[in-house]
């Protein structure tokens, strides 16, 4: 892995490192398809046990469908359960600072929006648990970068804009390191650092990384 003073250096040449793996990014598909279906399968009672808690707890679907960017540039729905109250959306306030963009940090430890159920749900990463079936319909991976939200990609320097070059994850190597507390600019670093050294081997350390941390509640709130 290049190391955080190198960071400048991970923004050379990543196509190029993309293109020399492509049977590896096929395979990855593959896994990608396989261990969807058999988590849907497996998760099927807790995604009933989860949509019964959060109609109980507040009004609202329990599903939570948002735009996404996602390989390429393209504008996808991400699937999540809903951990917010209704019409949070339209109280979200970004504040984002184009000339700062580095350090923004799209998640608050703070957010009144957020329910009861919800605050649990996502400490335990389990409303994230529906993107199985965009990473069924290929719009998403098991590991990857982060999908982000438009509002956020249309400030991106050409740079960072080469985390787009793969599918976005469920999990990647900049959720293993922080999660939702590191700021955009340490984020897009991991990003690049994962396309930059993709392997499946590194694919399977990142997924149980992410178990632990999981576990561990690291980061996550």
């Amino acid at each position: 892995m290049e190391s955080m003073e190198n960071c400048n250096n991970i923004f050379i040449d990543i196509e190029k490192d993309i293109n020399s793996k492509k049977i590896q990014f096929r395979i990855k598909r593959i896994f990608d398809i396989v261990l969807s279906i058999i988590g849907i399968i497996i998760l099927l009672p807790i995604f009933l046990i989860i949509t019964i808690a959060i109609k109980l707890d507040s009004k609202g679907p329990a599903l939570f469908k948002q735009k996404r960017v996602g390989k390429d540039g393209r504008i996808f729905t991400i699937y999540k359960f809903r951990t917010m109250v209704i019409n949070a959306e339209a109280k979200r306030d970004l504040n984002i600072d184009p000339k700062n963009i580095e350090n923004f940090i799209f998640q608050s430890k703070e957010d009144s929006r957020v329910t009861k159920v919800g605050s649990f749900l996502r400490s335990s990463s389990l409303d994230e648990i529906p993107q199985l079936f965009n990473v069924l319909n290929g719009t998403m991976s098991l590991v990857g970068p982060r999908p982000e939200i438009p509002e956020v990609v249309k400030y991106y320097p050409e740079k960072y804009k080469q985390r787009l070059l793969v599918l976005p994850g469920i999990t990647g190597l900049a959720q293993v390191n922080g999660r939702g507390e590191i700021e955009l600019g340490k984020t897009i670093y991991y990003d690049l650092n994962y396309i930059k050294n993709f392997s499946l081997i590194l694919d399977l350390k990142i997924i149980f990384k992410t178990i632990f941390s999981v576990v561990k509640r690291r980061g996550a709130f």
